[in-house]
């Protein structure tokens, strides 16, 4: 679901009733400020939610066109080790220390490569799943670069696994998501490892 702006206020009001259900008391020293630095963290760590992946394509679609005639279609390009993190949409946990692998064969155009490691970090900033992140990129890639060849992989720590229930501290979720000759050509995964 796309927003047109974050409301901070309602945030703010929010963490303060939180603080008060926890029986904490929000007018203490420590407490005083905390609604409004959750909300400007919050607006800081979900501004993609405000945006469509059709609008994080559309910002970050610098691509260079000219003389890839000449540019093999078996040629691949990888992007790996890709810091990002996101938030969990089921306990809003904190996924961490989290990688991407981003990968595509060109279809006449190439990417800029800043502008892969952007999308990662757009998608990121939303609610997400794993499984989710790794389909919104792919979808991304695909508009920006015209290639079905598309292929991420993702890596990271999920804190609703490591801190709380389970209490699994290192636990790795990996998830992967092929598209095109990735999917059909067992050759072209050994890229992503």
């Amino acid at each position: 679901m796309e927003i047109d702006m974050i409301d901070t206020k309602a945030i703010e009001e929010h963490i303060r009733g939180i603080l008060i259900a926890l029986g904490d008391d929000p007018e203490r020293e420590g407490l005083k400020d905390t609604p409004k630095r959750v909300a400007k963290m919050y607006e800081e760590v979900f501004e993609g939610m405000k945006y469509t992946n059709h609008e994080i394509a559309q910002m970050f679609d610098k691509v260079f066109e000219e003389g890839m005639e000449e540019i093999n279609t078996s040629k691949v390009v990888v992007m790996k080790d890709i810091d990002l993190f996101s938030y969990c949409e089921h306990h809003m946990a904190l996924m961490y220390d989290m990688k991407a692998t981003v990968a595509y064969i060109p279809n006449g155009k190439v990417v800029g490569l800043s502008k892969i490691a952007r999308v990662c970090d757009m998608v990121g900033r939303r609610l997400q799943l794993q499984e989710r992140i790794g389909q919104d990129i792919a979808d991304i890639m695909m508009e920006i670069t015209e290639s079905e060849d598309v292929a991420v992989v993702l890596e990271g720590y999920h804190s609703c696994v490591s801190a709380r229930g389970i209490k699994k501290n290192h636990t790795k979720t990996m998830t992967v998501e092929l598209r095109g000759r990735f999917q059909q050509e067992a050759a072209l995964q050994m890229y992503l490892r």
